[in-house]
This record gives C-alpha cells, sequence and structure tokens, in this order.
C-alpha cells in the first residue's frame, strides 16, 4: 500500500504493521501473572512491576536497509534478539518491499515441521499405479494367467536392487528331492539368477525368441541347460546376470501379452516332459518365488509368500500334475501298484488334498491312473497340510517324513502322494 506523509510534504511508500512471530500464550505465557496483580489489587497492595520498576525498554541498534533485509530471515524463524526484532518490524511498516518479502517468509515458516516422517506410504505406488489405469486402462493388459510370473519376477528384482555387490556372491544352498532323497548343492545369488535365465530360456524359444544359451542349442532338460550355462561363463557370474534375467521376463510377457488368446495352449517341451504355455509360466513363477526365498535367506532379507490368488493356482497345477508324477512312480517301482484301474473319465479312488491358509482349497488326487477322475466319494484317504509348507514340500526343500501333515485313511496312498509331491522337484 501506498500513501502521503501530510506532515513532512514528501511522498513516501508506506507499508502496514507486520506483528512479528509471537510464541503461543497456552505454551509460553505465565498464565497467573493477571491473576496475582488482580489480587494484590484486591488487597490494596502494590503491583510487583511497581515495587520492581518498569523492565527498560531494549535498546533498539541502528541498521541500514541492506542489513535489516537480511535479517528478514531470521526474524521469521523468530530468532533474531528483542533490539533486532524490534528494529526490523520498525522498518517494516516504512518498507513496502521488505514487508512483501517479510509476509512471504513467515508463510513458507508455517509449512515447515521438524517431525515430518519421510518414509513413503508402502501403498502409494499400488494406489497411483491402480489410479493412472483407472484414468487411461492398458491398451494391451497383462493376461490373468501371466500375472503371478510378472509379480515373482517383479518381487525377485525387487530383491536384488537393494543387495549390495559383494552379497552377489553370498552363498546359497540349494536342495530337492530326487529318487527319494534329499540332494543339496551349493551356489551363489548371481548363479541362481543364472540358473532361472537359462530355465526360462526354454519359453523364450517355445515363443520364437532368442535362446540365452545361443543359437542351436540342443534339447535340454531344466537341469542340463542350468549346468551348460555355467559351464559357459569365461568367469563366475555377477551381478551382470540381472540385467539379461530381467530383460529376458520383460519380453516374455510383452510377446505373450500381444499374442492373443491362442499362446496360453502353446507347447513348452522340458524334454522329458511338457506343458502348456499357460501353465508353464505358472511353474515359472513358482520356481522364481521359491529361488527368491533361497537368496533372501542367504543374504537375511525378509520375503513374503506370494499372494493367496497367485499361490492357489501354483497348488491347484501341482495337483493337476500329482497323478502322473504317481503313475510315473508306479512305473520305475517306486510306488505301490494301482489297485482298482477304471475308465478313463471315471471316479477312481482319490485322496483328499486339504490345504490351508492363504491360497488352500480342496483337492481329490486321484490314485490308480492318471486318466481317472478324483471324487470325494471315492476317498480313501486325506492329507491336511499348511499351504506354504505344501509348497515346500513340492520344491523338495522338506522330505515327505518331515511334513507335518493331518492324516487319516489309506497310509499306502497318503505315503505315495507325499512322495510323489516331492518329486516333481529339480534343480
Amino acid at each position: 500500500m501506498t500513501g502521503a506523509n501530510g506532515d513532512d510534504g514528501d511522498d513516501v511508500a508506506r507499508a502496514p504493521w507486520i506483528p512479528g512471530p509471537r510464541r503461543s500464550a497456552d505454551d509460553h505465557a505465565d498464565l497467573t501473572a493477571d491473576l496475582t496483580a488482580a489480587s494484590a489489587a484486591d488487597r490494596g497492595e502494590e503491583p510487583e512491576e511497581e515495587k520492581s520498576g518498569v523492565e527498560p525498554e531494549p535498546e533498539v541498534p541502528v541498521l541500514t536497509h541492506g542489513v535489516l533485509k537480511s535479517l528478514l530471515g531470521a526474524w521469521a524463524l523468530s530468532a533474531c534478539s528483542t533490539g533486532e526484532t524490534r528494529a526490523v518490524e520498525d522498518h517494516l511498516t516504512a518498507c513496502a518491499p521488505c514487508a512483501d518479502e517479510a509476509l512471504r517468509l513467515r508463510d513458507a515458516v508455517a509449512l515447515l515441521h521438524e517431525d515430518r516422517d519421510l518414509d513413503l506410504d508402502p501403498l502409494l505406488r499400488s494406489r497411483v499405479l491402480e489410479n493412472c489405469l483407472g484414468r487411461r486402462p492398458a491398451r494391451i493388459p497383462v493376461p490373468d494367467w501371466v500375472t503371478p510370473y510378472d509379480a515373482e519376477t517383479a518381487r525377485l528384482d525387487a530383491l536384488l536392487r537393494d543387495i549390495g555387490e559383494s552379497e552377489w556372491h553370498a552363498p546359497v544352498r540349494l536342495k530337492w528331492y530326487e529318487e527319494d532323497r534329499i540332494v543339496r548343492r551349493k551356489a551363489t545369488v548371481a548363479a541362481v539368477i543364472g540358473h532361472l535365465f537359462a530355465v526360462d530360456g526354454l519359453v523364450s524359444t517355445a515363443l520364437g525368441l532368442d535362446d540365452p544359451l545361443g543359437h542351436g542349442t540342443p534339447e535340454l532338460s531344466p537341469t542340463e541347460r542350468t549346468e551348460a550355462f555355467w559351464t559357459g561363463l569365461d568367469r563366475p557370474p555377477n551381478r551382470a546376470v540381472r540385467g539379461p534375467w530381467r530383460e529376458q521376463s520383460h519380453t516374455l510377457i510383452r510377446t505373450v501379452s500381444f499374442a492373443g488368446r491362442g499362446v496360453a495352449d502353446l507347447t513348452v517341451t522340458y524334454k522329458d516332459f511338457a506343458l502348456p504355455l499357460r501353465d508353464s509360466l505358472l511353474e515359472r513363477a513358482f520356481e522364481c518365488w521359491l529361488h527368491a526365498d533361497d537368496i533372501a535367506n542367504a543374504v537375511a532379507y525378509p520375503y513374503a509368500p506370494p499372494s493367496g490368488a497367485h499361490l492357489h493356482g501354483m497348488i491347484d497345477l501341482a495337483a493337476r500334475l500329482l497323478p502322473a508324477a504317481l503313475a510315473n512312480r508306479r512305473r520305475t517301482g517306486l510306488a505301490a501298484p494301482a489297485r482298482e484301474l477304471v475308465t478313463a473319465g471315471t471316479p477312481g479312488r482319490s485322496l483328499h488334498l486339504e490345504v490351508e491358509g492363504a491360497g488352500g482349497g480342496h483337492w481329490y488326487i486321484a490314485l490308480d491312473s492318471p486318466a481317472a477322475v478324483g471324487s470325494p466319494d471315492r476317498a480313501v484317504a486325506q492329507v491336511a497340510m499348511d499351504g506354504v509348507e505344501f509348497c515346500q514340500l513340492l520344491a523338495g526343500h522338506i522330505s515327505p517324513q518331515e511334513a507335518a501333515a493331518g492324516q487319516d485313511g489309506d497310509r499306502e496312498a497318503i505315503r505315495d502322494v507325499l512322495s510323489a509331491a516331492a518329486s516333481l522337484s529339480r534343480l
């Protein structure tokens, strides 16, 4: 604001007086002072301040405009002495530019929070993505049957991003179930990622993409592909393997998303067996989770199981593979012979598999023939297990004898199914 000073005849720009920062009366005022003074007056006594005399006015220094302007920040933070505060406030009533600057600084100070928590909300990312997709849905969405693989590769990549250079060489103890015994092998974090990279190449070649082992690689089992990848390196694997592995997983997801519906039934060959692409990516998600858990244990990193829906899909895949695995063990003499052969597609003797916890459910496993249909009416045994523990059995991390299962019914059938579940594991 501007005005004319009629007393001296000069036109001087004047600013409204801005009160300085004041402490909160609730926090700092002596609320008993007024009551003491009032009580003394009622008794006809002289107030304390009159007895001791009025406090002297603070000495106001004479400062130049530049110095006063430099004190505005300290004034806004209540960091000036009493005399400096009075000098600044007197100056603000006469200098419009400084008064405007003082107002801006006071507003800025109000935005400061000394104890503000700088940690991000853990749900912020999901809310941002949900909001973005709600405003602009993806033109080519990722199919539902691909999301477990997408989620598990992303979770493992987040783990790898957090670990240090030296932890890439941390020892990882791998184990699986083979010929009715647990097999152990030592590797490193980088070697495990190389293993996932090599075996995911089976899906890549099925889609017509590049094979990480190179063009012209003969048909190999997952274990043979891993050994070929490890022995083909000039030096022990290090963190450099993360980039190719993650790029390959992105390429797989992108290719499948653009390919359309028919691609789900494309066959992926594992040399000794084959799976449709839909089940193959679910199997790769399962192995990605289990090896991520191996890595997390090696580097003392907290790692949670998959979501309930994804875990349910992984258990369902295993339940569908169990009749064939049981029949294969029976052909090699590792399981009891079939008792009742039935026509394909009809109910046969079954084991009721009850999986508890997240991702759980009820499955009926045909015991005598892969072509038979599991049926609750023909159930001769029941096994109840926690979902994560059942997956540990499928991975060969625990033996059938170590599985803490609730068992009821035909003991032979229970032993054969639990052993068949463990036999699904491999490196």
